[in-house]
């Protein structure tokens, strides 16, 4: 049995205690928020003890796990903490939710801090653990579609609305690129190799309220193309879509699409106030959320690697700060592979 210490009682620290509460060989036993009444509530809701102060947690829960579950400026300084406390306390590993920091620098200190305390990282990168995106990996590696030329993505809604609405702070968040994108970034440099040269357009410099939209172009190093698109501007929910095409034919899948209506109208405003972080779903029995922690769980029993490592996480983030970048100057960005 694996203990679990949660920080962040938000969207996906709810989700992820649901997913521990699911996995036979975990159990939640400590969670903590800089909102004590939130982590109160939580707590209670899975017979967890809510703690008021993080070094306290770390110290007091017994813990095997950490799971950092904070908005993304916070996730570097956390892990760092927790990972300083490793060698006191028994904790064998931390999982970080996407992405894994606000920058480059963030990750390299984050990974030497859990490898100099000899300790397992995880960067929670959901979109791998989805049976459709984890098929169409598998179909493109077995030739599917022959060599792979192009591949368009799509993935977005409204902006979420967030703790002190970090989202719409784009300081904090880095936008729809480095928030929501990553997902895409992460799992085209998984089933199509490393990106050599980011180009991308879209509204993360304006800083709209409410709004922000990127078209990011990718040339990997195999010469295939890339159109990553990603919105925080559609009223009409949250969607993805996927679209690859080789020199044998063309794969492509639409989820969260409504069916059976040729055209349908979403306007700006007819949904009220903005939701949470729309959290996708998957129609199997077992949530992918479920199916990366009982991952890392087992990796964490049996002293075995993870299959996303801290330089998975690392470059993602690099690709959307490229991105960012990119927009901010107009001239596309080499990345050094």
């Amino acid at each position: 049995m694996i203990d679990v210490a949660l920080i962040g009682a938000g969207g996906m620290g709810g989700m992820h205690a649901a997913c521990y509460d699911a996995i036979p060989n975990s159990r939640l036993v400590g969670v903590y928020d800089i909102r004590p009444e939130a982590a109160e509530a939580l707590a209670a809701r899975y017979g967890a003890r809510a703690f008021a102060d993080l070094d306290t947690m770390l110290a007091e829960s017994g813990a095997g796990i950490v799971d950092v579950c904070c908005p993304t400026p916070w996730h570097a300084e956390t892990v760092c903490r927790a990972a300083d406390a490793a060698q006191r306390h028994g904790l064998r590993g931390i999982t970080v939710e996407k992405p894994m920091a606000r920058t480059d620098a963030e990750c390299r200190v984050m990974s030497a801090a859990c490898e100099s305390a000899g300790i397992l990282l995880f960067v929670a990168h959901v979109v791998r653990f989805f049976p459709e995106f984890a098929q169409a990996r598998r179909q493109v590696q077995a030739g599917a579609v022959g060599a792979p030329a192009a591949v368009r993505t799509r993935r977005g809604g409204a902006m979420p609305r967030g703790w002190n609405d970090w989202y719409g702070k784009y300081d904090l968040s880095g936008g729809c690129i480095l928030d929501l994108m990553i997902h895409d970034f992460d799992w085209l440099r998984w089933t199509f190799g490393e990106v050599e040269r980011v180009y991308a357009i879209g509204l993360t410099s304006r800083r709209l309220p409410d709004l922000d939209y990127a078209l990011v172009t990718l040339r990997f190093v195999s010469g295939a193309i890339g159109h990553v698109e990603g919105t925080w501007a559609d009223p009409g929910g949250f969607k993805v879509a996927i679209e690859i095409a080789g020199d044998k034919g063309l794969l492509d899948y639409n989820f969260n699409q409504p069916t059976g209506v040729p055209f349908q109208a979403a306007l700006a405003g007819g949904d009220g106030p903005r939701a949470g972080v729309a959290l996708p779903e998957s129609p199997v029995s077992v949530s992918p959320y479920q199916l990366e922690l009982q991952h890392f769980v087992h990796c964490v029993e049996a002293g075995t690697s993870p299959s996303i490592t801290p330089a998975d996480g690392a470059a993602a983030v690099r690709i959307a700060t490229a991105a960012i970048e990119s927009i901010e100057t107009g001239k596309p960005v080499m990345l050094n592979v």
